[in-house]
């Protein structure tokens, strides 16, 4: 496999525009990716023409205009290129109309009640900065998706819109330090991305698997990742097969999938991508995530994206490192080498520490669902509390900065910031904290709360309003300064001391650091029905409208959808659970023990033994059972008291402190039975045979 020749193969990008089209439309359409600007709908026809005679060239018969509704996935609609002619025959023909905006059905998607059911109108809008591609027959086409009345209906378009402010206000700060030749600050996004991969054969065997992805039932098996053998051990023949042929998949369609390995836990395997523009990143993230499923399947397995489809065992995140960079290149959370450099780093690492501190909770409900509340705080994932991490070079710098000192380790001077007195700052100032939600790297920030099987759009969302936002307070107060180096060296001071709670260096799974984050004032939003309504607060809401994010109501019926999709996702857990608590363990622990009671009645009549031990058995396994009925029917009669509920946070709220509670408790009858009851009586397959089926 030659990589060069095959990565980007099935890509409309810059180079096949290049080829493909005029040098003036080329030119035309490079200046709107890279700057924004309008397209014209001139350019827009011909560019439809070459990129369908493209698309057909690889096997295309259709396209499909591919948004990302807030179902948390993508959807799509595919159109045939085929027009009629006269002569009852078909050409091949799609124009620019059809290239710049669709019409899917849009009744059925998300809205919190922006719109009823019965108004179906949607329309998707082509995003030009994300390139087409072909895959399985079809030309797919990046677009946004919003409502008849122009409600924004998807993730597409809010993440546009963050990186637009934070693009202006980054500029404006750029501005301040002499540099004229940078005309765009993009965010950066390189996401870790960690799975399962399971034998096709279990998976079937599994109600709950693939009703809800993850597993409601299943006892410790005898070995898990205590050894901690499977972390970055040698990868099994078949596993690698299938990351071989994954690689080659994502790379055709222009993925820069870099890095894989095995996780922590059996079964668990991650892969990591170079860095890229979010918006890139994003709608990547969602073609490696089906990709994954699609090729998994291929090799009679499936692919898990579950926060935590395995109880007791380390669930799966996507960790977010993110950064802003230039369109000439500069990262500019690299500390560099020169004091300019360092003065222009330090202010843009102290608006991320002010932005975090001041919108933790909304970085904190960017990343909550049903499936990482289980991963949150499990001594596998950061806790539910957002803190920063710096590492102790930089927490240095802090220090010497407030307490006015120059710092080299040891130094007394005076340290001003933006002249020949500010120290240099080498590469990797730090450690890996992998506790920390909210990490310092070196030259990104990490951002490690983020679930498995969610889109990067949500925390880019915030993390690039928050940053924008203060990035224009302190423009708004730089620009007016008549000493501009005074005025950064006390802006910078000013900030960080005001914010430095918000930073811990160390372990954030200790009890300690619980106590300590109480008394330093940090939010504690323990799952998603207690984070998520924070989001319309009139704090965040102000900051989300002031960037020109999100309106008030849009807000507003986001907060709705995102707790109504909580609530559905734990009905249809309750719902499998009941369903196989009743009808699978329930029937066999039964006749388990009717086999038990036939066997102490012949030991009897053989005159054999006491049976003492079928007798604790027996008497064990029956309460157990009875519990687990008696608990399931207390499940069901919550699961019609919940359908009362007409409010999103007070469902949302009844389900978290009533439902999940009984929920857990089924699940420990059934999988203390688990342990007592012969394999050849229990009804689905066990952890040890699924984590080890592959």
């Amino acid at each position: 496999m030659r990589v060069p020749e095959i990565f980007g193969a099935n890509v409309f990008n810059l180079q096949v525009m290049q080829e493909k089209l005029p040098k003036e439309i080329y030119k035309s359409l490079k200046k709107t990716i890279d700057g924004g600007s309008a397209l014209d709908s001139g350019v827009a026809n011909v560019v439809a023409n070459a990129m369908k005679d493209w698309a057909v060239e690889k096997g295309a018969t259709h396209y499909t205009h591919w948004f990302q509704p807030m179902t948390g996935i993508t959807a799509e609609k595919h159109d045939s290129f085929i027009s009629p002619t006269k002569d009852g025959k078909v050409i091949m023909d799609f124009s620019g109309k059809e290239l710049i905006m669709g019409e899917p059905d849009a009744s059925s998607f998300p809205s919190g009640g922006v719109r009823a059911t019965f108004e179906a109108r949607g329309y998707t809008a082509w995003d030009p900065t994300s390139f087409a591609f072909v895959k399985d027959g079809t030309l797919y086409i990046p677009c946004a998706f919003f409502s008849y009345s122009g409600e924004v209906l998807d993730k597409k378009a809010p993440l546009l819109k963050s990186m637009r402010a934070l693009n202006d206000e980054a500029l404006r700060i750029l501005r301040l330090f002499g540099n004229t030749t940078a005309k765009r600050v993009y965010s950066t996004v390189g996401a870790e991305q960690e799975y399962f991969l399971i034998d096709e054969s279990v998976y079937q065997k599994r109600k709950d698997l693939k009703y809800t992805g993850r597993t409601l039932f299943g006892a410790k098996p005898p070995k898990g990742q205590e050894l901690e053998d499977h972390y970055f051990g040698a990868i099994k023949t078949r596993v690698g097969e299938y990351m071989k042929d994954l690689d080659a998949e994502l790379w055709k369609l222009g993925i820069l999938a870099k890095t894989k390995h095995n996780e922590v836990a059996p079964a668990q395997h991650e892969l990591a991508p170079i860095f890229t523009n979010t918006n890139i990143a994003t709608d990547q993230n969602q073609l490696v995530m089906e990709t994954m499923k699609r090729v998994a399947q291929r090799h009679h397995m499936r692919c898990l994206l579950h926060e935590k489809p395995f109880d007791g065992i380390n669930g799966s995140g996507k960790h977010n490192n993110w950064s802003m960079s230039t369109d000439t290149g500069l990262n500019l959370l690299d500390p560099g080498t020169t004091p300019a450099e360092n003065g222009q780093f330090m202010l843009f690492f102290a608006a991320v520490i002010k932005a975090v501190d001041e919108y933790q909770d909304l970085l904190r409900l960017s990343v909550a669902s049903a499936g990482n509340d289980h991963r949150l705080g499990a001594n596998e994932a950061p806790p539910a509390i957002v803190s920063v991490f710096v590492g102790e070079e930089l927490e240095g710098v802090i220090e010497a900065l407030e307490k006015g000192v120059k710092y080299n380790g040891k130094g007394k001077s005076v340290m001003k910031l933006g002249v020949d007195t500010l120290p240099e700052i080498p590469k990797d100032t730090t450690d890996r904290n992998r506790t920390s939600p909210f990490a310092f790297t070196g030259n990104k920030f990490e951002f490690r709360m983020v679930g498995s099987s969610f889109s990067l759009s949500g925390p880019n969302i915030v993390i690039n309003a928050a940053v924008a936002s203060v990035l224009k307070e302190f423009a708004d107060r730089l620009e007016k300064a008549s000493d501009f180096n005074a005025a950064l060296h006390e802006l910078v001071v000013d900030t960080l001391k005001k914010h430095r709670h918000i930073i811990f260096n160390g372990n954030n799974y200790s009890d300690e650091w619980k106590e300590e984050a109480a008394k330093r004032g940090l939010s504690d939003l323990k799952d998603t029905a207690e984070a998520m309504p924070h989001f319309a607060d009139e704090k965040n809401i102000a900051m989300l409208e002031s960037m020109n994010v999100f309106s008030r109501r849009e807000v507003v019926t986001r907060t709705e959808i995102m707790l109504e999709n909580y609530s559905k996702t734990i009905v249809i857990e309750a719902l499998a659970m009941s369903e196989m608590a009743k009808r699978d363990i329930y029937p066999a622990v039964n006749k388990y023990v009717l086999s038990l009671c036939a066997s102490l009645e012949a030991e009897k009549a053989a005159g054999v033994g006491d049976g003492a031990a079928e007798k604790e058995l027996i008497a064990s396994l029956a309460a157990d059972n009875a519990s687990l009925y008696f608990k399931t029917k207390e499940l069901d009669e919550l699961l019609v008291a919940e359908k009362s509920y007409t409010d999103a946070a007070a469902q949302a709220k009844f389900i978290a402190d009533k439902i999940i509670p009984v929920m857990r408790e089924i699940r420990a009858y059934a999988d203390e039975m688990e342990t007592k009851v012969s394999s050849e009586y229990w009804p689905f397959p066990t952890y040890g045979e699924i984590l080890f089926s592959v």
